[in-house]
């Protein structure tokens, strides 16, 4: 992070920092799961790939549905933060279901479960970050929060594979102790966040979504929303990482590499990415990100050995640092304060909608014609989203 970046990054309101801080509890406890789960669904209770793929993709869908109505309540009660405690909450009380698990539908119920939490809070989450940051800082914002998260993206692999070398290999160790940053997470959030108060929150005026609504987000909007949705559909699950770990031969005990090697790219670039976008056409910074996420797909796709798909872990962790919260600071552009709730939802769920059709997608490509099949679709795909933003460049994708 060079000077600049760091001094814009502590320039930036304590509460962007405390819900970085939140997001990077919750994750270290998702990660230590979720680095083991997909492992854990083929080795232990005998699920298929495509089983896998479509546990991911409800669970994501799951999520994106209560984003929407999440997201359209917080623009009625005129409160966020109630919201996002409720949906990390959630999220924290399920955790122990994963121990638990012993079928396949245990470990459904459990996604299920904790992807509604994940649902509740994220447009909340989302909206309470863009009425707390300078709009000149948006990128930057978005950027930091999503670098802290991903910060305990690979601090809970990295636990899990300690936890597995300390135990034996016992996945449901690992799964309990994984209960105790979700109870952080939660306790920080709570205790530590103040929501600002907004303007022209007289508390007379509480939009439903409707389709007045709908039309009121704009067409700069609904630009993003189907670029968002195609870029979607290029991205299926990072469980279908740790599969084609497992399957060039890494030791389960040791499959959250992936995680850890994807995740630590994704922090370094998040941010500075994000402060960079503050200063230059997003829609610039999000072209490259398909562009590596093409090159991504097909170096895992043809690749052989362990080397090989360390590279291309990295440059798909790039690709998530040149993305995920850029997308979110675009959404922030074009939104209009008294909907910014309902923007994210919408979102969220129009991204969530297209993720489930491609972990579906991706898990039987894989079980019909195996892992280079599966990754050389997902180049494709992306190939297809980088024609489509370049096309809609010619329009604007900020509000005035």
């Amino acid at each position: 992070m060079t000077q600049e970046t760091t001094k814009a990054a502590t320039a930036l309101p304590r509460e962007i920092w405390v819900l970085g801080f939140v997001s990077m509890l919750m994750d270290i406890s998702s990660e230590m799961i979720h680095g083991l789960l997909p492992v854990y669904l083929v080795t232990v209770l005998a699920a298929s790939p495509l089983t896998v793929g479509v546990i991911e993709g409800m669970a994501e869908a799951t999520a994106a549905i209560t984003k929407l109505f999440s997201g359209a309540l917080s623009d009625r009660l005129h409160n966020r933060k109630v919201l996002t405690a409720l949906g990390y909450g959630l999220a924290a009380a399920t955790k122990p279901i994963f121990p638990l698990a012993s079928t396949v539908g245990w470990v459904v119920v459990a996604r299920f479960i904790d992807r509604l939490g994940k649902g509740i809070r994220e447009a909340p989450r989302d909206a309470l970050i863009t009425d707390l940051a300078p709009a000149t800082a948006r990128g930057a914002s978005f950027g930091l929060r999503q670098a802290l998260d991903t910060v305990g993206a690979f601090i809970g692999p990295l636990l899990a594979i300690g936890l597995m070398g300390l135990t034996g290999n016992r996945f449901t160790t690992v799964f309990w102790v994984a209960v105790v940053p979700a109870a952080g997470a939660v306790a920080l959030i709570v205790f530590a966040i103040k929501e600002p108060a907004r303007h022209g929150d007289d508390r007379k005026s509480r939009p439903a979504l409707r389709a007045a609504d709908l039309r009121r987000l704009g067409a700069a909007y609904w630009r993003l929303i189907a670029i968002a949705a195609l870029f979607s559909l290029a991205r299926f699950s990072e469980a279908f990482l740790l599969l084609r770990a497992s399957a060039l031969g890494l030791p389960v005990a040791l499959t959250p590499v992936a995680l850890v090697i994807m995740n630590v790219a994704y922090a370094a670039s998040a941010y500075p990415l994000g402060a960079m976008s503050d200063r230059i056409d997003r829609s610039v910074i999000l072209s490259a990100g398909l562009i590596v996420l093409a090159a991504a797909d097909l170096v895992i796709a043809l690749t052989n050995g362990w080397t090989g798909l360390a590279a291309g872990i990295v440059l798909w962790g790039l690709h998530l640092g040149c993305t995920q919260g850029l997308l979110s600071a675009m959404v922030a552009d074009v939104a209009p304060e008294q909907l910014r709730g309902s923007a994210f939802g919408v979102f969220h769920l129009v991204t969530g909608a297209a993720l489930l059709g491609a972990s579906f997608l991706a898990g039987l490509i894989w079980d019909r014609a195996g892992p280079t099949a599966t990754f050389s679709t997902g180049a494709m795909l992306a190939g297809l989203a980088l024609v489509v933003l370049l096309a809609s460049r010619r329009s604007p994708l900020r509000r005035g």
